[in-house]
């Protein structure tokens, strides 16, 4: 099965806690929310963890939070080199692709290297719902605030750019990341740009904006847009609340 068209759910959020240490996490609802927007029962889905350089901590917890689910599991590494012998194979024959979070501008540079810009568009295409966290949310955006280049955030402005919008991240959670959104609108930096709080994931088909979704209450999506006067208009977009 796949999508019905090209799907894209892109968040500040993924995975919850089980509270049995920092590493032990399960799946939280979106993940269900992507699987049904491809069509699958038991989906296939693939982890790409280059935002971290395929840290292996990060990988461990992503099987061990899936393990045991309906869900079936794998991981594309690119460092020190790819992990399957066939990219493009493996890719195409997933239902969900997730990406982690961590540097935007690194994550889309390795990508580049590898080709995988013009992989991934071809699973867009192709129904493969792709989705993500973080940077993992920015880079299908042409860009949004990220601290790719250090603590103080900064503007990113190369992102795959198929979702013409700019995208902002953990907008209640950093302090920075609200007015840096707003001048990066306002100065034009940045086109019409959709940000999400925590716990919060925008769901497109093609590129339209059709839904944001959220997994707790009291959380919401935002439209950032650049007025005639050259203000900032900031629009609320209520979520619909997922269960687990």
């Amino acid at each position: 099965m796949a999508a019905s068209e090209p799907t894209i759910v892109a968040t500040s959020m993924g995975f919850t806690t089980r509270r049995r240490g920092p590493y032990d996490v399960q799946p939280g609802p979106v993940f269900d929310l992507m699987a049904e927007l491809a069509g699958a029962d038991e989906p296939r889905i693939c982890y790409l963890n280059q935002a971290v350089g395929d840290q292996p901590t990060a990988l461990t917890t992503f099987h061990g939070a899936f393990a045991g689910t309906r869900f079936r599991a794998s991981h594309l590494a690119l460092f020190p080199m790819p992990n399957v012998d066939d990219v493009r194979a493996h890719l195409l024959a997933q239902d969900v692709i997730w990406v982690g979070g961590g540097s935007v501008a690194n994550l889309c540079a390795v990508w580049r290297v590898h080709g995988l810009e013009e992989i991934l568009h071809e699973c867009w295409q192709a129904g493969v719902v792709l989705g993500g966290v973080s940077a993992g949310s920015i880079c299908w955006h042409l860009g949004g605030a990220t601290d790719s280049y250090g603590p103080t955030l900064r503007a990113f402005t190369d992102g795959l750019g198929w979702l013409p919008y700019g995208n902002g991240v953990h907008y209640d959670g950093e302090e920075q990341r609200r007015p840096l959104m707003h001048r990066l609108v306002g100065d034009g930096t940045l086109p019409t740009s959709h940000c999400t709080d925590d716990g919060v994931g925008l769901v497109y088909r093609g590129t339209r904006l059709v839904e944001a979704v959220a997994d707790r209450e009291g959380v919401a999506a935002y439209e950032v847009t650049r007025a005639e006067d050259g203000g900032v208009r900031e629009t609320r977009i209520e979520p619909r609340l997922l269960t687990a």
